[in-house]
Parts: structure tokens; sequence; C-alpha cells
């Protein structure tokens, strides 16, 4: 019998009424066997804000309810905001998450538990293992052996001139996961294997909103971790799509972009409107698209996606993608393949796999992309 595991990218509501997010999706979700989030803001009513981050993120505890109702089983908590409110915060959130009968992965009070996998079984029998790492981390906000924070995948970039003995010329950027990172990972892989019949690998990593572009570390690592033992791997962070890879008949799911999160106005607690603040006008910088209309992101920032695995005789049999438009006020609908977002997303995520010399692997299938 076929089993349904979907995985979503980032999710965070943060409204007067929460399930008005999930609307219009939370029928597929509850439709599946299992289904994964990544949490990108705090859950808390606690905490200070920290002083490292350009937008301290939180949502109202009450959201946690909302999240639950739609279906998610899984959350990853490896985020570059799971500190930002400090520590109470930080400890708030994963206590409302397994309140609320879901399992946190990715974030611990320590290195260690940062590290530990979550297992869920199917009712088949069908054992699946999660891993989640966090390469995009604001100074201190990674767990180590004394303090809390996301189970770190740092990377380093090295700036090389492309004339050596030209001063200030030009320079290529390279990018290479952390030494030290990328061995606990292949650790936890390979303690992971033997106890689960397919495992999957979150990152919260690559270049924010600057459109089809894969940083070199994030190669490597999908690489590794497949190499390793991992049967999919599961990025998310970007708030845009990002390519899709197959390697070695695996799938590598560069960037899911938004599902369920709020704008950043709605996190935004300072004076005025965010449009004004200057860090927000940096990041704004990235995208001559993001000024150009009144709302926050780039409109490439408002196609979506849900990965959709479809596991049969305790393994992955196909995986696929489910193409998902974003409304002016970030909630998500699933489209048909006879809507025109449909052939909207699906061109446009062949672009963007084609753009970084990836092979596209796409066959439209009903209402879904096929990958594998």
């Amino acid at each position: 019998m076929e089993k349904i595991f979907i995985a979503t990218g980032d999710i965070g509501p943060n409204r007067e009424d929460p399930d008005e997010m999930f609307a219009q999706v939370k029928d597929v979700l509850l439709g599946a066997d299992l289904v994964f989030g990544q949490l990108e803001p705090c859950i808390a009513a606690s905490g200070t804000p920290a002083c490292q981050p350009r937008l301290p993120m939180r949502c109202r505890p009450r959201m946690a309810e909302a999240i639950e109702r739609a279906g998610y089983d899984v959350i990853s908590f490896a985020t570059n905001h799971c500190m930002d409110w400090g520590r109470p915060a930080f400890f708030d959130t994963i206590r409302f998450i397994n309140e609320h009968g879901m399992a946190c992965v990715g974030a611990g009070k320590d290195l260690a538990d940062a590290r530990k996998p979550v297992i869920k079984t199917l009712d088949d029998g069908t054992r699946i293992g999660f891993l989640a790492y966090c390469s995009i981390l604001p100074q201190d906000y990674w767990a180590n052996e004394e303090r809390p924070g996301a189970n770190p995948l740092r990377a380093v970039t090295a700036y090389v001139p492309k004339e050596h003995d030209q001063p200030e010329t030009p320079v290529r950027m390279f990018s290479f996961p952390h030494p030290d990172d990328l061995d606990n990972m292949l650790s936890d892989i390979a303690a992971l294997r033997p106890q689960v019949d397919i495992l999957m690998v979150s990152f919260h990593w690559g270049i924010h909103f600057i459109p089809a572009v894969i940083a070199y570390y994030q190669k490597y690592a999908a690489r590794f971790a497949i190499d390793a033992g991992a049967d999919i791997i599961i990025g998310h962070h970007e708030h845009i799509l990002k390519p899709i890879e197959v390697y070695k008949g695996k799938a590598i799911i560069y960037g899911m972009a938004n599902f369920g999160l709020e704008g950043p106005e709605k996190f935004f607690e300072g004076k005025g409107d965010l449009r004004d603040s200057r860090s927000h006008q940096d990041i704004a910088a990235l995208n001559p698209d993001m000024g150009k209309k009144k709302k926050t992101m780039p409109e490439d920032s408002y196609k979506s996606m849900a990965v959709k695995c479809v596991i049969e005789d305790k393994k992955i049999k196909r995986v696929s993608f489910l193409p998902v438009k974003l409304s002016d006020d970030n909630i998500p609908r699933f489209v048909k393949a006879c809507d025109p977002e449909f052939k909207e997303i699906a061109d446009y995520m062949t672009s963007i796999t084609l753009d970084q010399k990836i092979d596209p692997h796409f066959t439209v299938e009903g209402d879904e992309v096929r990958v594998i």
C-alpha cells in the first residue's frame, strides 16, 4: 500500500485567525501519512530581542495550535531566527511544538541534543528518520557543548582574486561546508541509517531572494549526505524557489520557498514602516523586483511548492512537487494543471534549474510535476 509524505518550506503564521493561513491547503496535508515543515520564527510570548538579527521574528503561542491543525507531524526548528528572542523564547518554541503533538528536530539544549534525529513509524511499519541542519547562522545561534541553538552546518567562504597580482580587482567566491560540522553530519547519517528505512535530511541554507543561484557549499553538503546514506534532501530558507537536482537517483530539493509564512512586516516590531528600515533596504537591494510594488517580497517569492514522496515497500518510489501560489497576503493554495499559475511555476522551475546547469528531470503528471 502506498504511503504519502509531504514536505513544505518555511511556515510561521502570525495573524488573528491563524487557521486562515492553511485553509486552502490543509485538506492535502491532512490527507498525507506524514508532513514535515520548517518553522521560521520563534513561537513565544517571552524573551528580549537579540542584538544580531535584522528582524527578530516570533509569533504568538496559539500559532502552534494552527500548525498542528494543518496536519504537520515533524517540525525543523533549525532556523536562523531560533535565538532571535533569547533562550526563554527558544525553549518555549520547542515546548509548544512538543505539547501540540509534533516532533521537533534540528535544535536543542546543546549540540548533542540538537543533533538528535526524529524517527517516525508509519502504520505499515515504515520507519522514516529526519535530521535537520542550519547554515544561515548569526553569531552564536548554533548549539555547542554548553549552549543551546540550531544544529549547525556552517559554511566557509573563500574570496579568490581573478587576477592574483592586482590588488582590489574582482574576486570569485567559493564556499565549503565547515569541516567539523560536515564530520558531525556524516556521523549522524551513519548512526541513523541502520535504524530507518528512509532517511531525510533537511537544510536551512542557501542564498536568499536571488533567483536560481545555488552556493557551492550546498552542492557539496547535499552530495556528501546522499553518499553517506540520505534518501532525499529537503532545502528551504531562501524565500524563493531554487532548482531541483537528481543525484544518484535521489532528489535534492535546493529550495521550496515560503509556504505558510507571513510577510516580514507581520513580525516587524519597530517604529514606522518596515520598508523604511535600513535592514529591509539592504535585503531589498538583492532583488530589483522587491521594491516595485507595495509587497515586502519580490514577485518570485509568491511562487512556491510542496514536495510529495510516494512510499511503497518501505522505499521512496516517486518524488514530485505540487505547485503552490501564494496570495498577496501570503496564503498558500495548490494550483491545478488547468490553472495558468501551474505552467508558470513549472516553467520557472525548469528555467532556474537549467540556469544552474542542472538537467531538469520534470514531467507533468496530473496536478503534480514528477521529479523521479
